[in-house]
């Protein structure tokens, strides 16, 4: 017969599980193809890393001069010139310092601070919000649409990538790659597409929505299901995988497995004892302040498991709703003070952390205001402001696999870069203040507002009507 587990032998279970990701187990490398790409070769700007054709650049630049840079490798703000041509930061440049071409265009910054540009490392830009006819909760199109004004909301309140963790069918991706054709007004999208959990796990409790079902996430069994679930996902485009409780141990072990194989990272939505489970496993990154022990949290360190505490969205759930109810995959009681100690444990033992908000269908109409309170969280957590600034751009990039082309101001990186009115380093309110954006060197926000060319008509094959009709 089977009886049900006491306390201290679920306790020992755990341990024991923690126990795999010990000193003794090395972390699954991930395959990031650097051996057979060399650092010169032209390809896509996702930890993919497609091999593409060279295109010709016409060597148009942009000068920021006057300004205050936060460079992100830093730990202060200097004056600097930055001088970025086509998609690429050309050179930070000492105030007196005029290498740039006659041609070039010049902004006159002064008073300003140039930093790179913002990184969320959780939205979800294609969830309905309460504007949202429930018969469109589940359509792709549906879901673009909703994305491209989200996204756009992003760019100008001075984001130039998203990690998007989840959203509805193929339209995180089409995102993505209207977004790195410069079609639409976007930040970067790091797209996850479905999150994978197992029957009845995260997301797809009863009752059942539009939102709780296939559109937006896969109940897969087995190892072998997970595994498959993590190809389709890369063949759809994926930059990375979102894997959540519930699974067994072989499950998370497959999907990390395969992704890594496959030269992405995996993060995971997870609480308890399956967060033992995704460390064990390798897993890159745990999403959120949910509940787990100290033991594995010293894992998580052993490990170098990284973290994206997502305190704020948290917060509003305590702030509107008073906790999580009715929920099979959060059979939990949080508190702000609970939340807060996990970040602070997290801390203490020296684990990374990113920045993200896990901003989801009305919340996005605050942006940014719950970046900037979660920045304040971990200033109350002990960063400071600089060093909060370096996790929400340079920390944030490396946890995307994107370190050497994102998150920081130097010489050769794309050339995602914002100018804010103030000096946020100093006062994270500031960041409310966007100036300019510029994100793989296109000037996509002047004077706080997107700005969008006019549309050049293309030529007919020939004159018409013919002049030898009659």
């Amino acid at each position: 017969m089977l009886r049900r587990r006491a306390p201290h032998m679920a306790m020992a279970l755990a341990g024991a599980l923690v126990g795999l990701a010990g000193p003794a187990a090395a972390q699954a490398p991930r395959n990031d193809r650097s051996a057979v790409l060399p650092p010169a070769t032209s390809t896509t700007d996702d930890p993919q890393r497609i091999p593409k054709r060279p295109s010709p650049t016409p060597g148009r630049q942009t000068v920021l001069q006057g300004g205050r840079v936060f460079d992100g490798v830093r730990p202060a703000a200097y004056p600097a010139t930055v001088v970025i041509e086509d998609r690429v930061i050309k050179a930070v440049l000492p105030p007196d310092r005029r290498d740039w071409a006659p041609d070039a265009v010049v902004i006159d910054v002064s008073g300003r601070t140039v930093m790179p540009g913002l990184i969320d490392l959780h939205v979800h830009m294609t969830y309905p919000d309460s504007d949202t006819p429930l018969d469109e909760q589940d359509t792709e199109g549906s879901g673009v649409l909703r994305g491209a004004r989200n996204l756009r909301w992003f760019l100008e309140s001075g984001f130039t990538s998203v990690r998007d963790l989840g959203g509805v069918l193929n339209a995180p991706f089409q995102l993505a790659e209207w977004s790195a054709a410069g079609r639409i007004p976007a930040p970067r999208v790091f797209a996850a597409g479905h999150i994978i959990t197992g029957t009845g796990g995260h997301a797809t409790e009863r009752p059942i929505t539009p939102n709780h079902g296939p559109a937006y996430q896969w109940e897969r069994d087995g190892a072998d299901g997970w595994r498959a679930a993590v190809r389709t996902a890369f063949k759809q485009g994926a930059s990375v995988i979102k894997v959540a409780s519930h699974f067994t141990a072989e499950e998370v072990a497959a999907a990390v497995d395969e992704a890594h194989t496959l030269g992405l990272p995996v993060t995971c939505d997870c609480e308890t004892i399956y967060i033992d489970r995704a460390v064990a496993a390798g897993i890159d990154m745990i999403e959120h302040p949910l509940p787990r022990s100290d033991a594995a949290i010293a894992a998580m360190a052993r490990r170098k498991v990284a973290s994206d505490p997502t305190l704020q969205v948290y917060q509003n759930v305590l702030d509107t709703a008073g906790g999580f109810y009715g929920s099979t995959s959060r059979r939990f009681v949080m508190t702000s003070q609970s939340n807060f100690d996990v970040f602070r444990k997290l801390k203490a033992a020296g684990i990374v952390m990113g920045v993200g908000t896990d901003t989801i269908g009305r919340v996005n109409q605050m942006t940014p205001n719950p970046y900037i309170a979660e920045l304040k969280w971990f200033v109350k957590g002990g960063y400071t402001p600089a060093e909060a600034l370096i996790a929400a751009t340079r920390t944030n990039a490396e946890l995307l696999a994107m370190g050497d082309k994102l998150g920081s101001l130097e010489t050769g990186k794309l050339a995602d870069v914002i100018v804010v009115e103030g000096r946020p380093d100093e006062v994270l309110d500031d960041l409310a203040r966007i100036d300019h954006v510029f994100k793989d060197g296109r000037h996509w926000v002047a004077g706080g507002q997107v700005v969008i060319p006019r549309h050049v008509p293309a030529p007919l094959a020939k004159p018409s009507p013919p002049a030898d009709t009659r």
